[in-house]
């Protein structure tokens, strides 16, 4: 049986061999963190099984510090995933399961995409919160059948960034006892040593956040991190930050302890020192039986899921209802119930015709969506009152001694952290996760959302006070150029809806997804309730449809949110002079864009004039309306006075639209 530094040593030629052979990649870390890495996958530490990677009780890992993707993607290769020394070999080259950094979807056993420093951390935060509000929910005294750890991997660099201060404050917060986290403290980044840029007492600030934090041990001793991983699992009210003192690229000769060794390739002849200085024996990508077999865990792997088999079985008899509950969360179906939902909701909201902001028919929505849809798990930056993503049968999520109560999320000021902590939510399972702020400040949690749409994952992102609409707050807050640049976002559906029934069917399309994130986009002003046909109802889930039409009319207006009554009431002036105008309402051009061309066509049809009109930048409006077409907009910041008086002085008016459309009719 090989040892423990044979075990080890298989990371470090793994890792070097495949920087090499992509020229290119992160060699220091993993080689670095192998030991680390022995301690918690490779001895028992670590519960996963590798023939099932979805087991749903499974330890979950997440390396924060993703650039050392190697380190993960040898484990996974060496523990028996279905990661082949032929994807090791294809690291970080096109289609390969083994790309530059981690990434969800691509390489099994990846629980999230990492990469952005601080944001692999943060998902950490988020699984470990979803681990331990489940427990609440499904387990049973001596039926424990959500009862799992979280293990993140991070470095310097995930400390420097701000939003690891936001998830960790959090975590302390919530005192989140099986979230674990191993400081890789090697003093190392791109552009040196640190000290010249990191002197953080990182122990004493993560003790402030109320973690227990094991002072630095020495990383590279396999049984004194396993005696770590002992003490931080003793703890159970708070995480633990196990303090790791390493030696980056250890077992080169020339260039450990050094950046030379961080971001790329030893080269050949460091290579040949390295596998001399440490006694590696084996050619490139070479693995001895003895040195997998020290590694494999599919034995291990499947006995650890039986044993929890035999106790969900338990739990099954006991509690049948529940466990159905819980498988169905966990695949992610949504009740058997939810197009009557749906359809209820629509209709009740019909009956009542009623004219208020959009914010408040989100408020609405959740009502009579989440008592239908328990997994539904809400929150706010600060602004519930505001935001209305709190409703009539939620509780302030608060801790109690060492349990948390409640069910809506406050994040406080952290719209970053709470945007990536909701990330791991989704990831982890049995939760839809969803979260506000104002739109203005999306741009504070914009790369979590990016990673949301990169991930595939259906995470519900909603914002709102969504233009100059905002109005006193002034240009600081009021959104111009948000709703625009969250529509170009990959994989994202943006919505904008205009009143109660568009944001019924916006949210129900936001929950029914399963690999598409959702921004919902709502405004602080009351808005006109739109009279509608069934037909037109069911044509809202396309993005864009024909709210109001005119046999032979002589130009097109477009809008969302609060400019579509604005121009339904400048349609009705038009008619009066004589004008046909068709008025369109596009709640999600990201939705619309997906319709077939026939159903676009339908919608906008050749050969008129079109005119867009919403209070936001208009440059995104001009694929639709064409160089013929035009758009009233707002390509400039607002200004603070009441909203009634921004909307004249930036030409939102009937008289505007009207005047703008005319100029457009040959």
């Amino acid at each position: 049986m090989a040892n423990r530094a044979e075990l080890a040593n298989a990371i470090r030629a793994l890792a070097m061999d495949a920087v090499q052979k992509a020229n290119s990649g992160h060699p220091g870390m993993p080689m670095g963190m192998a030991e680390i890495a022995l301690a918690l996958w490779g001895e028992g530490e670590m519960r996963f099984n590798p023939r099932n990677p979805d087991w749903a009780n499974r330890d979950r890992f997440i390396l924060s510090n993703g650039h050392g993707s190697m380190l993960q993607y040898a484990l996974l290769h060496l523990t028996g995933y279905d990661v082949s020394i032929d994807d090791l070999k294809n690291f970080r080259q096109l289609h390969s399961k083994t790309p530059g950094h981690p990434e969800y979807g691509y390489t099994v056993g990846v629980e999230t995409t990492t990469g952005p420093l601080g944001q692999g951390i943060t998902n950490a935060v988020g699984f470990a919160l979803a681990e331990k509000l489940l427990a609440r929910e499904f387990n049973k005294p001596g039926l424990d059948i959500v009862d799992h750890h979280t293990y993140c991997f991070l470095g310097d660099g995930c400390l420097m960034e701000g939003i690891s201060h936001e998830a960790a404050a959090l975590a302390g917060t919530w005192g989140l006892g099986k979230l674990i986290a191993f400081w890789d403290d090697n003093g190392i980044s791109i552009d040196g040593h640190v000290e010249g840029w990191f002197t953080d007492d990182t122990p004493g600030r993560f003790e402030a956040y109320g973690w227990h934090v094991i002072r630095p041990i020495d990383g590279h001793d396999v049984e004194a991190v396993r005696k770590a991983i002992d003490a931080a699992k003793a703890v159970t009210d708070k995480p633990t930050l196990i303090c790791c003192k390493t030696i980056i690229g250890k077992g080169s000769p020339n260039k450990a302890d050094s950046h030379d060794s961080h971001g790329a390739p030893l080269g050949d002849a460091e290579i040949a020192a390295t596998r001399a200085a440490i006694g590696w024996n084996y050619g490139p990508f070479e693995v001895p039986a003895d040195v997998y077999a020290g590694w494999d865990k599919k034995e291990a792997g499947a006995a650890w899921e039986a044993e929890w088999n035999t106790l969900f079985a338990k739990y099954e008899a006991a509690h049948p209802a529940l466990a159905a509950e819980f498988k169905r969360r966990n695949a992610g179906e949504l009740p058997a119930n939810w197009n009557k939902v749906v359809a209820d909701a629509i209709a009740e909201a019909n009956t009542k015709a009623e004219t208020i902001a959009t914010r408040k028919a989100s408020q609405n929505a959740l009502s009579a969506y989440v008592p239908n849809v328990p997994e539904m798990l809400g929150g706010s930056a600060d602004l519930t009152g505001s935001n209305l993503t709190n409703w009539k049968g939620s509780t302030p999520l608060r801790r109690e001694g060492n349990e948390l109560v409640g069910d809506h999320i406050s994040y406080g000021v952290r719209e970053f952290g709470m945007s990536a902590i909701m990330n791991g939510i989704q990831l982890h399972g049995g939760w839809r996760p969803y979260g506000a702020t104002f739109l203005m400040f999306s741009e504070y949690a914009r790369n979590a959302l990016r990673m949301a749409a990169l991930m595939k994952i259906p995470t519900l992102f909603v914002f709102t006070h969504d233009s100059i609409g905002l109005g006193e707050d002034g240009p600081t807050h009021q959104a111009v150029e948000q709703t625009a640049t969250l529509r170009l976002i990959p994989n994202m559906n943006v919505w904008r809806p205009a009143d109660t029934i568009e944001t019924l069917v916006a949210w129900a399309d936001a929950i029914e997804q399963k690999q598409t994130p959702s921004t919902l986009i709502f405004t602080r002003q009351n808005l006109q309730f739109q009279t509608r046909t069934e037909a037109q109802i069911a044509d809202i889930k396309k993005g864009g449809y024909v709210l109001r039409d005119a046999a032979d009319a002589k130009v097109v207006l477009i809008a969302t949110g609060s400019e579509l009554d604005l121009i339904v009431k400048a349609a009705e002036k038009l008619a009066a002079e004589g004008i046909a105008a068709r008025v369109v309402s596009m709640p999600s051009t990201n939705v619309f864009d997906k319709q077939d061309k026939a159903y676009q066509a339908s919608v906008l049809p050749a050969g008129v004039p079109r005119l867009a009109v919403e209070a936001g930048v208009t440059d995104g409006w001009r694929k639709y309306v064409g160089l013929e077409g035009d758009v009233i907009g707002l390509d400039r910041f607002g200004e603070s006075a009441p909203a009634g008086e921004l909307f004249k002085l930036f030409g939102f008016t009937v008289d505007n639209v009207v005047a703008r459309a005319k100029a457009l009719v040959k």
